[in-house]
């Protein structure tokens, strides 16, 4: 396969799920991150890709990344703060403090087992911070190897589905014996501005494509800037100074409101995530992940249960309901789209928005946590 197909492949191909999805019902039940990571596994794997293919492959997915992070931050309006309750902002808090903490205790477990364990324990503070966009961002950063990244994320995949399950069924009848109970009307809640169901057919819609190509490009001349300003460090650090950089300035142009008003950046920022997943998946070899995939499922069951447990502890320290703790932490695991869902099956529509709100901070935050998580513990032994 020569590299324009290749790069033709990698681009294209999340963009004809993107419509499928829409126009054919059985699509629509599939994970687009999901199939694309399927589609870029079968591609590496099949024997059809020199040995060449993967420098391009990571070029691709590295620059998609980048460009993803500003595209998915533009969003973000620090101002809703202010609509948060105390508890749902303290609830937040003591998730990332628990998601750090057993991070690094499961760190300290595996550290024998396998070189990239601190990287690994940086991966899971973001993912359970934020989401898959600072999962992606941090695999990037810490230059985390691809066949490590496919088998955590992989394993979170099952697990969290697992947790999200345990959620909405036997979690607030056990936890209800723990934590306090609060009557929350069925009152819907204000939307953050963030729309989660965006549709291909969005893109067409009239007038929409030059505001698009402005956050594209913005986004674009962040990613820009922070390439020549990580020049400045020394070597080892540039990739992370990028990231950390982007994260910073995307942040910075979000609190500009004709940026944060440009539409379709959000969804713009999780097309580039597909990208990532397609050319990651290509690069990544189905026999390693395999023979790899029961230490890491392990890790990132021990992060992902130890972490809600401590969760539930520290909540029930600080008087936090059983309800916002739930819901605050589905939005810490599993990312704000979940919320919504969790919301109406706890009967408490009125987290519905402190949900999606510390979920979208999660996203702003995630980076900087993984990132100096992993950097403290390699500091300490590697």
């Amino acid at each position: 396969m020569t590299d324009v197909l290749l790069i033709l492949f990698v681009v294209l191909f999340p963009v004809a799920l993107l419509y499928l999805k829409e126009h054919v019902a059985l699509m629509a039940k599939w994970s687009t991150l999901i199939v694309c990571y399927i589609a870029g596994l079968v591609l590496g794997n099949i024997g059809i890709l020199p040995l060449s293919a993967t420098g391009l492959l990571d070029t691709i997915s590295s620059v998609a990344v980048a460009i993803s992070i500003p595209l998915l931050l533009f969003s973000v309006d620090f101002k809703k703060w202010r609509e948060l309750s105390g508890g749902a902002i303290l609830a937040f808090l003591l998730a990332a403090i628990s998601v750090s903490l057993v991070a690094g205790i499961a760190y300290a477990f595996f550290r024998a087992k396998n070189a990239e364990s601190y990287k690994v324990a940086g991966l899971l503070v973001g993912l359970y911070t934020g989401g898959t966009p600072n999962l992606a961002a941090i695999k990037t950063a810490l230059n985390v190897d691809k066949n490590v990244y496919l088998a955590v994320h992989t394993s979170d995949i099952v697990l969290s589905a697992v947790y999200l399950l345990a959620v909405m069924s036997v979690a607030k009848p056990i936890l209800k014996h723990f934590l306090p109970l609060k009557n929350w009307d069925t009152e819907v809640a204000s939307p953050t501005g963030l729309n989660f169901t965006t549709q291909f057919s969005d893109y067409f819609k009239k007038g929409l494509w030059k505001k698009i190509l402005m956050g594209f490009g913005l986004a674009a001349a962040i990613v820009g800037v922070s390439l020549g300003l990580s020049t400045l460090v020394p070597a080892d650090f540039q990739t992370m100074v990028t990231i950390l950089l982007v994260t910073s300035l995307a942040l910075a142009a979000s609190f500009v409101p004709s940026i944060r008003a440009l539409p379709m950046t959000f969804a713009t920022g999780e097309y580039f995530l597909y990208v990532f997943a397609v050319a990651v998946g290509a690069m990544g070899n189905i026999m390693q992940i395999f023979n790899s995939a029961g230490t890491y499922f392990i890790y990132v069951a021990i992060v992902l249960f130890g972490s809600f447990i401590l969760h539930v502890l520290l909540c029930s320290l600080f008087k936090i309901d059983v309800d916002t703790m739930l819901i605050v932490s589905v939005s810490a695991i599993c990312s704000p789209p979940f919320v919504g869902v969790v919301a109406v099956s706890l009967k408490a529509r009125k987290l519905i928005l402190p949900g999606i709100t510390t979920g979208i901070i999660g996203y702003a935050a995630g980076n900087y946590l993984g990132i100096a998580l992993a950097e403290a513990l390699k500091a300490l032994g590697g």
